[in-house]
């Protein structure tokens, strides 16, 4: 009687390509996996610095809208890091309301782009892992200042990181970072 079957030799001959295949299948999925990883950590990056970029230069354009000429709306204090502006936008002739007098600028410790309302009187986290927030201010003339009652023009430079380092990038000690620029011409200064 004879049997059919394989031999050890077969089977170890079958199974080394398939082992091989399954190895390169795998390690391409662990490629995959890591790059899609760190398009992640970009992605959320640049929609936070966007994010927080959007906010404030949407309210920057409206400092100084007094519609009463009577709430004295404008920049309250300008400096590299901050900006504090205030506007009636209820035009009950106050800024003392909600959301009307506004500060922005970045908590070092934690990283955050934040904006405080005196209303509120807490400082709100708008964007996270924010590396860097500059302002720099300008006249009608388009020269620096550093006078809040010449300001008419408003450069904001804001800087973020990715949350994780990625290991294959070697700058920043692997973080990537993007950095948004805005100039911002708030339309009631000056009127």
């Amino acid at each position: 009687m004879s049997e059919k079957g394989f031999t050890l030799v077969e089977l170890l001959t079958a199974m080394v390509p398939s082992l091989i295949v399954l190895g390169a299948v795998t390690s391409t999925f662990i490629i995959q996996e890591r790059s899609y990883e760190q398009q992640a950590h970009i992605v959320e990056m640049q929609e936070n610095v966007r994010a927080g970029m959007q906010m404030m230069t949407r309210e920057l354009v409206m400092t100084g809208y007094d519609p009463t000429s009577a709430a004295g709306a404008g920049i309250v204090s300008a400096n590299d890091s901050s900006i504090r502006f205030t506007m009636d936008l209820n035009g009950d002739g106050d800024v003392s309301d909600s959301n009307e007098d506004v500060t922005y600028a970045l908590d070092a410790s934690d990283k955050q782009l934040t904006r405080k309302s005196t209303a509120i009187d807490t400082a709100t986290p708008l964007a996270e892992n924010i590396q860097g927030l500059s302002f720099t201010y300008y006249d009608s003339n388009n020269g620096i200042t550093s006078i809040v009652g010449k300001i008419r023009r408003i450069t904001i430079q804001l800087t973020a990181k990715t949350c994780k380092p990625d290991p294959n990038y070697s700058s920043n000690n692997g973080y990537r970072t993007r950095t948004l620029t805005s100039d911002v011409s708030p339309r009631n200064l000056g009127l």
